[in-house]
């Protein structure tokens, strides 16, 4: 009887963890439509005509996507300059925005290859290898973070001395992928070899 017990909470814990991924795909779609929706709802609740809620959404993307365009060719816009620079001069937000604004180029800017860079590093021992990502460089010393499983948003910040690094093929994608995966998505197996 005990027995059985075991065996069927095992099989409800694989289940549990077959739908997490599914069910988070789940969650974010529906915040995404939910988002969306509230959007839509509050453009017409405005304007109570479907004709100005389609233009003024339509209006939107096109503002947007220029707004994107001109960023990727020129590298600003004229107006996010203006209110980058009114945000500056407000203490604690300006913080904030600045250090957002460092996280988010970080991870979508083309140009800054450091940024998408992953590394090993000895962490928290000698002989522990973690995959850390390279957020800046001063000469030869790297800034580093280190990702914590599950959560590669949590984690800690170090810096470290560039011959205490090792160069991985990963990519930003598979590094969280390996670091949310608990190290089960790993398919550079040929890095293991390099690892002293």
């Amino acid at each position: 009887m005990k027995e059985t017990i075991k065996r069927f909470l095992n099989y409800f814990l694989i289940g549990i963890f077959a739908v997490i991924p599914i069910a988070l795909v789940i969650k974010i779609l529906f915040f995404v439509r939910d988002l969306l929706a509230d959007m839509v709802r509050f453009v017409y609740g405005y304007a109570d005509n479907t004709i100005y809620t389609i233009l003024f959404l339509t209006l939107s993307f096109v503002v947007l996507v220029s707004i994107g365009h001109k960023l990727a060719v020129e590298g600003r816009v004229w107006f996010i300059t203006l209110i980058d620079a009114a945000i500056e001069k407000i203490p604690f937000l300006n913080t904030i925005y600045r250090v957002l604004k460092k996280v988010i180029s970080m991870f979508s800017s083309s140009d800054q290859q450091f940024a998408k860079e992953v590394v090993y590093v000895e962490y928290p021992k000698e002989d522990v290898w973690v995959p850390a990502y390279v957020t800046n460089r001063f000469e030869n010393k790297y800034v580093l973070f280190i990702p914590t499983s599950p959560n590669p948003t949590s984690g800690f910040t170090v810096i470290v001395d560039k011959n205490k690094v090792i160069k991985s093929q990963m990519n930003i994608e598979e590094a969280s992928s390996f670091i949310v995966s608990i190290g089960v998505d790993y398919d550079k197996v040929s890095e293991l070899n390099k690892l002293p």
